[in-house]
């Protein structure tokens, strides 16, 4: 063992860039010693001459070791950071106060829909109900205005996203939740508003990424699921708790859905009988009527679904 161990130890003593023919300086490593080497190629049988190249006079190039826990070194960018202007396009005085007027009222809906909160936790159910049909008329302005004002931009849209989430995903469920209180079980009432909010979150993130469509919804609009919602409450339609509840939860899946359901634009140019029914429904019955009206919206998207199958 401890003859095999000096022999390793010497075959491991390898000259680093030695060349046959150069001289020998006092620098060179070690060569092993060749009664060793004898002694071992007697032991196994082997000579200097039974193997094509010399065993100990090969050039051993010299490598660069490379530690694993090193990755290789990524380019650093060095070029300066660009910030994003929050309006595109030409930055006049007079296109800045058109942007931040349209902006205003997204604000204006989000703290509305902040006061309907507020006056909830205290019991004012009708009047937070009002709150937030106003966050439904400032939500419409806000993108009206940022269309005739040519100051549409990215930061809007997300701010207006925003802003539905806090008024229509969170507002509305809270001021349900509090308009319920008393007439279901806490639990059930919990359960529908939590649906409504989470379906208005998954509602706004689709309508984000997904390409638009000029004729319909896909689904129903988280602005207008509230304004059901708030009207609901405002006029303090009779039906019973769970009826209500199970029509909450049935609102919620119907944001998420894949029903197509007619935009605003569509509806205007209904034929003007078809407006005037409601509007006499409303002056005889407004409660019957409302429900009729959102019953009616609710079944057109599975209808329109079905008829465009047919047709496809």
């Amino acid at each position: 063992m401890r003859r095999s161990s000096t022999f390793a130890r010497q075959v491991l003593l390898v000259r680093v860039g030695r060349r046959e023919g150069d001289a020998v300086t006092g620098t060179d490593l070690v060569t092993p010693d060749h009664r060793w080497s004898d002694r071992q190629r007697r032991r196994y049988g082997r000579y200097e001459a039974d193997i094509e190249a010399p065993r100990y006079d090969a050039e051993v190039e010299a490598v660069m070791p490379v530690s694993p826990a090193l990755g290789p070194a990524a380019p650093v960018d060095e070029s300066p950071a660009m910030s994003i202007p929050l309006l595109p396009g030409e930055r006049t005085a007079a296109r800045r106060a058109k942007f931040a007027l349209v902006n205003a009222c997204t604000l204006s809906s989000l703290m509305l829909g902040m006061l309907a909160i507020f006056l909830a936790m205290q019991g004012e159910v009708r009047v937070a109900a009002l709150c937030l049909i106003a966050c439904v008329a400032f939500d419409g302005l806000d993108g009206a205005l940022a269309r005739k004002l040519n100051v549409a931009s990215p930061f809007g849209a997300q701010m207006d996203s925003l802003a539905d989430m806090c008024s229509f995903g969170l507002a509305a469920p809270v001021v349900v939740y509090a308009s319920l209180a008393g007439s279901v079980p806490p639990a059930a009432a919990a359960v529908a508003c939590a649906l409504v909010a989470a379906c208005a979150a998954i509602r706004l993130a689709r309508f984000n990424v997904s390409p638009k469509d000029g004729r319909f919804f896909c689904g129903v609009p988280t602005t207008m699921a509230a304004a059901v919602l708030a009207l609901t409450v405002a006029i303090g339609l009779p039906v019973p708790g769970l009826v209500m509840v199970a029509g909450v939860a049935l609102l919620a899946f119907a944001m998420v859905s894949s029903f197509p359901y007619a935009k605003l634009a569509r509806l205007v140019k209904l034929p003007p009988w078809l407006w005037l029914a409601p509007v006499v429904g409303a002056l005889v019955d407004i409660r019957l009527t409302f429900a009729l009206v959102v019953v009616g919206y609710l079944v057109s998207g599975p209808l329109l679904w079905l008829h465009q199958r047919r047709t496809a």
